[in-house]
């Protein structure tokens, strides 16, 4: 389930991933060349919804948040990740 979210060069990455292992998702995020940030979350669907939550409403201290897009929601038999972690 991608998202897509301006940086601003404001640890947002940092911050997304402390707050996915705090809730218990499991999946990745990373910077986009556009200047966005894009990744994917996987667990059960209220982890998901309460993550889709501090991406949207919440981020890092210093962030904006311009949009969120996700796309690509489905349901899984399977974790794909054992952790959520920052991708380069």
């Amino acid at each position: 389930m991608p998202s897509s979210r301006k940086n601003l060069g404001v640890c947002f990455r940092m911050y997304a991933e402390d707050e996915a292992r705090k809730i218990g998702v499991v999946g990745w995020v990373k910077n986009t060349s556009k200047g966005t940030v894009t990744g994917q979350v996987q667990g059960p669907e209220d982890k998901v919804n309460s993550m889709k939550s501090w991406l949207s409403n919440v981020g890092s201290p210093s962030s904006r948040i311009d949009r969120t897009n996700f796309s690509n929601e489905k349901t899984i038999s399977k974790l794909e990740y054992s952790n959520f972690n920052i991708r380069y």
